[in-house]
């Protein structure tokens, strides 16, 4: 009877001892994972490019005929940087931005992930004012902005942080649209989701870009020449990046006349 119970014990120890063994083995990988969040995970040659959503129209014109040309892959990732920067710190080849202050925003943060001697600046876009289709409140100048029961959408943030204020700040209307502003929000995917859902918001300072991806609900109000604020798109290439001759042939073909003439046909200068 006590050689059984001895045989038996023996038997639980080797397989509690092998059970707790493949736990660890299975756990081991994913900790260190976790250890090393700035660690690259890269699994093809694909030029992996991050940025906001922005400039995402021609960016992704770009690299379909980019990819169709050449052979070389090009996925793009775009939206609030909170959605993908994780991501980017493991596998990024490019990271551009919707305002220059943007990416150097994103130097600051995240010192190991841009490259900052590659910074190129590719093409400028004027702001403008988005009003709702038909122009019901007759919009045509920053003043008819500050006319009363004019609500207002406005952008605290993604390449747009004090873009309004800079515009009414040369004639004097800062007070005037301060007042008139509804709700303030942190990117162009909330200004987007609301506009869509919220009819009493009528009007958006933003990018002249963004109508040519909202031509279904927005009118596009161009401000005159000596009026028109431009900021800049910037992109740079990651600084682990194991692509980098992929990275910076996708930079130079997004120089090309050709590809300015794409950007143009978006809304930029």
């Amino acid at each position: 009877m006590m050689k059984k119970t001895l045989t038996t014990l023996f038997t639980l120890l080797v397989a509690s001892a092998v059970i707790a063994t493949v736990v660890l083995a299975g756990q081991g990988q994913p900790d260190t994972a976790r250890n090393h969040p700035g660690k690259r995970d890269k699994t093809s040659n694909t030029v992996k490019v991050y940025g906001p959503g922005g400039p995402l129209g021609p960016i992704q014109e770009l690299a379909d005929r980019f990819t169709k040309e050449t052979g070389i892959e090009v996925e793009i990732t775009a939206g609030p940087e909170a959605k993908w920067i994780d991501q980017a710190k493991q596998d990024a080849d490019l990271i551009y931005g919707g305002a220059e202050y943007m990416l150097r925003e994103m130097m600051n943060n995240y010192p190991d992930l841009i490259d900052a001697k590659s910074r190129t600046e590719l093409y400028s876009r004027a702001a403008g004012i988005l009003v709702r289709t038909g122009n019901p409140k007759k919009i045509h100048s920053l003043d008819d902005l500050t006319k009363p029961g004019v609500k207002i959408i406005d952008v605290n943030g993604a390449g747009q942080l004090g873009l309004w204020e800079d515009l009414a700040g040369r004639q004097g209307l800062i007070p005037g649209i301060d007042h008139n502003i509804a709700v303030s929000v942190k990117s162009s995917a909330e200004a987007i989701e609301l506009w869509k859902s919220n009819s009493s918001l009528d009007a958006w300072i933003t990018y002249e870009s963004w109508h040519y991806r909202l031509q279904d609900v927005t009118e596009l109000i161009e401000l005159p020449d000596q009026d028109k604020l431009y900021r800049g798109t910037p992109i740079a290439i990651a600084k682990h990046t194991d692509n980098r001759k992929e990275a910076q042939q996708f930079i130079d073909y997004l120089k090309t006349e050709d590809s300015h003439q794409v950007f143009q046909k978006w809304g930029w200068k």
